[in-house]
């Protein structure tokens, strides 16, 4: 990993002896006062392990040295009341929450952004593995992922090469676990070009009392490896390329890339499961980023005493590793436990029932320290709390952008009003990357494993059953705008939260826990700490308003190429639960009936800032301001859907899309596109009841909106509904005919109309992707 300038195996008596050795601290990423500050812990120089430790876990990606002072205002702004269903929550490896019936659910989305650049498949398909991870080490069985991507643009020569390698890694991995994959998003934008985002998350239930916490606790008892052997994959990984922006070249960085085995991995869980069964786990530990330095670290520091560790009982895959490389590596699928000594050995016979190997690689000592040895002897002994939980804490400078005000000044836009040149914006907006339908990627992924998966395809939100007896499930979803948030980054953020609450309520299902993946560029830029300490208050603050508590999640920084960063990206995923599965509104998105009322909720203002439509049209200049967001309307439009999936209710809605990127028109096509068997729906729309112009009733994106579906016998109920929760509700048309013949009929003030076959819009909205992406079938297995 590094050049060594002392002993070869580089020991603490040696350090002692040899103080003033040059070490290449400030290559892995330590500044000069970090590494003074490790001294003076010390008492002397580090060893070359000890060194290595200290850099993993105190890089950006594993200390949060530079998010820590902004993420504590989610504390600060969490009541009791909003905490009491969370068992698990920030700073663990995942959230979890209580969702009745003695069941609790464990969620959480990571980030694998920069290994994604480097090599697509490999970085994508070990950021699930390690999310998985997360997942088991809180005692849980995984049951869902979902992934959430952003690339450059479609075209770009540079998409063209990472995203069939994602979709390959995440699709081969999830699907090679048997997990479904319910849901997420991809996003093209020019500033994800050169710095993609692959944000994966996964979803495990567990009983409450199964739950499983990362601490060494226990004189004398036996710390465990397990899972694949340790190699020299991932060294200066993740810990170090999340810590670091991209420069020319960066896609040739592989060795610090993860190698993942989804076979290996999926042993692994059961493997777990028997375990935890067993009563045999004291505490556990995934081996994700920082591999054993994080593991050992991480488990001792939070226990009641330290740790005592001898890295030649690690079993290896590489000749003649060093300590340093030993505890830097990230070589996927394996797991580190603490157990009492008398249950070792059926620990062991578990591991070797699943073929699983395993090693007693140290115990649980009496004091705060962390030792281990090596070729016997000494490489590290340094207080463990010291490595895990004392990195530096960074006061960033902030400061509000200089040109933050001039692109809140909406550039003019192009509102086309002739009829013709409505349709042929509908057909450039239905075609293009920003809206076409993802399903030529998602079908890579197997949705329907293990048979518990309840909405997935064409939904707003994932939605599992996990209990098949009482039917409870929960609902998923994860969103954001960059976009949005870099015109307001405190209003991006509430809108982000907003629309994952919003598809998660439009299911049927309550929204009761949130996490976050908040993706931004370098710390070390005033501006950007500015967008991350803004869009923090603007979640937390709209957490608080909507009585929903944030359980956890991660922060990637470093997100930008040279100088130019990112979009800021705060992606917010939000839990619901639902007590019965099978009193979900609708089956899919799509239309079902003939003659269906179709009603909106909420209202249409003219807000065009930071809109696929800006974005598609013209040069695509971003500029103006945001949608309003008021989360009181949010709850309001959620209220309406529950109610109607509370016990003893009956659900009134055959069909329900949420309103976000394309406003009415997407919503209202994709309902079409997708009807009922998989028949195309005609459908009529009177825009004059949305707003007097018809372009802006079709395609502006204000929030806390939703189009329904219900019989007409049922349109004064739904109406009824909506008055008694304080939404908003207009009749705005009907649909008609099904299958080829299937029209979409517009009509607005002045007599205008205008009619586009259906399957007219299929094509544009099913074509682009494969045309752009199809030279990639057979190169990167992206479709059989």
């Amino acid at each position: 990993m590094t050049e060594h300038h002392t002993s070869f195996n580089d020991t603490v008596d040696a350090a002692t002896a040899n103080p003033d050795d040059e070490q290449p601290y400030a290559s892995l990423g330590l500044k000069d006062d970090e590494y003074a500050r490790i001294k003076e812990i010390l008492g002397r120089r580090p060893t070359d392990a000890e060194l290595a430790m200290y850099s993993v876990m105190w890089s950006e990606h594993c200390s949060y040295k530079s998010s820590k002072v902004h993420l504590r205002y989610f504390g600060e702004t969490t009541t009791e009341e909003m905490n009491s269903k969370i068992l698990a929550g920030i700073g663990e490896n995942a959230g979890v929450v209580d969702v009745g019936d003695g069941w609790a659910v464990t969620f959480r989305v990571e980030s694998h952004n920069h290994p994604s650049y480097v090599e697509p498949h490999q970085g994508a398909a070990t950021g699930v593995g390690g999310i998985v991870r997360d997942i088991m080490a809180m005692g849980a069985r995984p049951i869902a992922v979902m992934d959430q991507l952003r690339f450059g643009p479609a075209k770009a020569p540079d998409t063209q090469r990472v995203l069939p390698g994602v979709i390959d890694g995440v699709g081969g991995y999830g699907n090679c676990l048997g997990l479904p994959n319910i849901g997420g998003e991809t996003v093209f934008d020019d500033c994800y070009a050169g710095n993609p985002l692959v944000n994966a998350l996964c979803v495990g239930k567990l009983k409450k009392e199964d739950l499983k916490l990362a601490f060494a606790s226990g004189l004398g008892n036996k710390v465990m490896l397990f899972g694949a052997r340790t190699g020299l994959d991932g060294i200066g990984g993740v810990s170090v390329l999340a810590s670091d922006t991209f420069e020319e070249g960066a896609e040739r960085k592989l060795p610090a890339v993860q190698v993942g085995d989804p076979f290996a991995e999926k042993v692994l869980i059961e493997c777990c499961l028997d375990l935890y069964r067993a009563g045999v786990v004291v505490g556990i530990q995934d081996l994700g980023g920082a591999g054993l330095s994080c593991a050992t670290s991480e488990l001792a520091a939070a226990g009641d005493g330290g740790m005592k560790v001898n890295l030649d009982m690690v079993p290896l895959r590489a000749d003649n590793m060093t300590a340093a490389e030993i505890l830097s590596s990230e070589s996927q699928e394996r797991m580190c436990a603490v157990v009492k000594p008398e249950d070792v050995d059926k620990f062991r016979a578990i591991c070797r029932h699943w073929d699983v190997t395993c090693a007693e690689i140290g115990e649980v000592t009496d004091d705060d320290h962390l030792v281990i040895v090596h070729r016997g002897e000494t490489v590290v002994d340094a207080p463990a709390h010291t490595i895990a939980h004392q990195g530096p804490v960074y006061e960033r400078p902030f400061t509000r952008p200089d040109w933050q005000s001039d692109i809140q000044q909406q550039a003019p836009i192009d509102i086309p009003t002739d009829v013709d040149d409505i349709r042929e914006a509908i057909m450039t907006m239905t075609a293009s990357p920003a809206l076409c339908s993802r399903a030529f990627i998602t079908e890579q992924y197997d949705r329907y494993v293990r048979g518990n998966t309840v909405l997935a395809k064409n939904a707003d939100a994932g939605m599992l059953r996990i209990d098949e007896k009482s039917r409870r499930g929960v609902a998923v979803s994860a969103d954001c705008s960059g976009r949005y948030t870099k015109l307001d980054p405190a209003t991006g953020a509430r809108l982000a939260l907003a629309e994952a609450f919003r598809n998660v309520a439009v299911t049927g299902a309550r929204p009761v826990a949130v996490t976050n993946c908040l993706n931004f560029g370098s710390p070390e830029d005033p501006f950007v700490m500015w967008q991350f300490r803004e869009a923090v208050h603007g979640l937390a603050d709209g957490c608080r308003e909507l009585g929903i508590p944030v359980s956890g999640g991660n922060v990637s920084f470093y997100n930008q190429t040279g100088q130019e960063a990112i979009h800021p990206t705060p992606l917010v995923g939000v839990l619901g639960v639902i007590d019965d599965v099978a009193d979900r509104i609708g089956t899919t998105i799509g239309l079902v009936e003939e003659e269906e009322q179709l009603l909106l909720l909420g209202t249409t203002l003219d807000e065009w800032g930071g809109s696929i439509w800006q974005q598609v049209s013209g040069d695509g200049e971003l500029s103006g301001m945001p949608p309003q967001i008021d989360l009181a309307n949010e709850q309001k439009l959620a209220d309406f859907f529950t109610s109607q999936t509370s016990p003893g209710q009956r659900t009134i809605i055959t069909a329900a899309h949420d309103l976000s990127e394309g406003g009415l028109a997407q919503a209202i096509i994709e309902m079409a596109v997708t009807g009922g068997n998989g028949a195309m729906t005609g459908v009529s729309v009177d825009t004059s009841r949305v707003h007097p112009d018809m372009f802006t009733a079709l395609y502006s994106e204000s929030a806390s909106r939703a189009v329904v579906a219900c019989l007409p016998s049922a349109a004064s109920a739904v109406e009824e509904l909506a008055q008694s929760c304080g939404v908003p509700c207009v009749r705005i048309g009907h649909t008609g005919i099904t299958g080829s013949a299937a029209k979409l009929r517009i009509t607005g003030r002045d007599d205008k109309e205008i009619t586009i076959a259906v399957a007219d819009l299929k094509k544009a909205w099913e074509s682009t992707l494969p045309d752009i992406f199809g030279h990639a079938v057979g190169a990167n297995s992206v479709v059989e």
